[in-house]
């Protein structure tokens, strides 16, 4: 694929490499690794880009992209001629989504089908699809450690035994099981037969979740089945055992952000301690594959000492933030530094379950679901949302001292938060 003339990039919602948004500090680049793999060589070059082509920050998103801040017009072709010629990216011209599917961080270890390899022939077929809207997403849970229960998507395959496949759709319903090996003409079918509702009404029907029950079970051949049995909550950074001596760990960036020199030193900790795979993490992090416990720990330290997570109890966990300013022009607050405060004051919540999004407007790009507690950008306060989204009423409009204070024991956030913590 040849790099874009200027003319073709445009503002969207739904950036990518070839197609930048315009943020407050430049463009906003969304880089889609190929099965959001990096070696270690790879992830100090994207660091390495990152300080010559933008600003130097650099975010994990909740899909697990990358995403390059600061870039400007001039420096963008550049860019995308070295991510495109080094196979740093995976991109295509269409409209449709860069990355139609979202796996487990340890896919491939201790799950009852080969997630990654459905979820590469799903990619493969599902570019061929016309229509389907950009942020279009197909969860495939292969049925190891870490569920991706709490994401939201359009379709979730989850691994119900070995080489079987059940298919949950947005009502709650779920359909199957099917064979892995027939699971990609089933999955293509839905798609079509999805895309052709969104070419007829494409301002009402943008996903999934806008079809009756009645139109969505038109869109599968399958039987309707027994939704699978609830797991435990995954932990989302740390060491993780896989056995017969083998390791990974898992970092987390604070709030999906880190600098270029953090990053380079995180690939760097990596190459020492051997490994030849990072997987991008959907809770805004890396996974650093293939070592045994002694490397697996001292990749851990290394990441610790550079400020990331590295403990699932961490309350940064909890928290969902976007940019904020003077970031995205959007913004209406400092959402990201906002976070790191509410963060600390809601610490003893976090810890009892409870989610935490900071926004700085209405737009919900760090989190699109209900949290427990959502925060909206409002000329300068926030508008407080209890157990919704963005686009929900709030019971209250304050600023960040005024939210500070009623997050502590004894005052009222604290109180109605704690009441629905008892029944997490």
């Amino acid at each position: 694929m040849s790099a874009p003339s200027p003319d073709t990039l445009r503002r969207g919602w739904c950036p990518s490499t070839l197609k930048p948004m315009e943020t407050g500090d430049g463009w906003l680049v969304r880089l889609h690794p190929p099965g959001a793999v990096l070696t270690p060589t790879q992830l100090i070059r994207i660091a390495a880009l990152a300080r010559e082509h933008g600003n130097g920050l650099i975010e994990i998103s909740a899909r697990g992209n990358m995403q390059l801040r600061g870039v400007t017009a001039q420096s963008h072709p550049a860019l995308v001629a070295v991510l495109l010629g080094e196979h740093l990216v995976d991109e295509h011209d269409g409209d449709g989504p860069q990355r139609l599917t979202l796996i487990s961080p340890l896919a491939g270890e201790g799950e009852l089908i080969n997630a990654a390899a459905l979820a590469g022939a799903i990619e493969t077929r599902g570019r061929l699809i016309s229509g389907l809207p950009a942020k279009f997403l197909i969860i495939v849970d292969g049925g190891g450690t870490l569920s991706l229960d709490a994401f939201a998507c359009d379709l979730r395959l989850v691994a119900s035994a070995v080489d079987r496949i059940i298919i949950g759709l947005p009502d709650g319903s779920w359909r199957g099981p099917i064979a892995v090996a027939d699971t990609v003409e089933a999955v293509e079918t839905m798609l079509h037969r999805f895309a052709g509702h969104h070419a007829q009404a494409p301002q009402t029907i943008r996903r999934l979740r806008d079809l009756s029950p009645e139109t969505l079970a038109a869109l599968c051949d399958l039987p309707e089945t027994d939704a699978p049995s609830p797991r435990f909550a995954p932990r989302r950074a740390g060491l993780f055992a896989l056995g017969t001596g083998r390791f990974a760990a898992i970092a987390a960036l604070p709030f999906g952000r880190c600098d270029a020199a953090t990053l380079e030193a995180l690939g760097r900790a990596a190459e020492a301690q051997g490994t030849r795979t990072l997987r991008l993490s959907p809770w805004r992090g890396l996974a650093c594959l293939g070592l045994d416990e002694a490397s697996a720990r001292a990749w851990l330290g290394e990441a610790d000492g550079l400020g990331l997570i590295t403990q699932d109890e961490d309350p940064r966990l909890s928290v969902q933030a976007c940019a904020g300013k003077p970031a995205c022009l959007r913004a209406e607050t400092e959402a990201m530094s906002d976070a790191a405060r509410l963060a600390e004051a809601a610490a003893p919540l976090l810890a009892r379950g409870l989610s935490l999004h900071v926004s700085a407007c209405a737009k919900s790009c760090a989190h699109p679901g209900a949290s427990d507690l959502t925060l909206v950008g409002r000329e300068g306060r926030y508008d407080v949302v209890l157990h919704g989204t963005t686009r929900d009423q709030p019971v209250a409009t304050l600023d960040l001292c005024d939210i500070l204070r009623r997050l502590q024991p004894g005052q009222d956030l604290f109180a109605r938060l704690s009441a629905a913590a008892s029944g997490h």
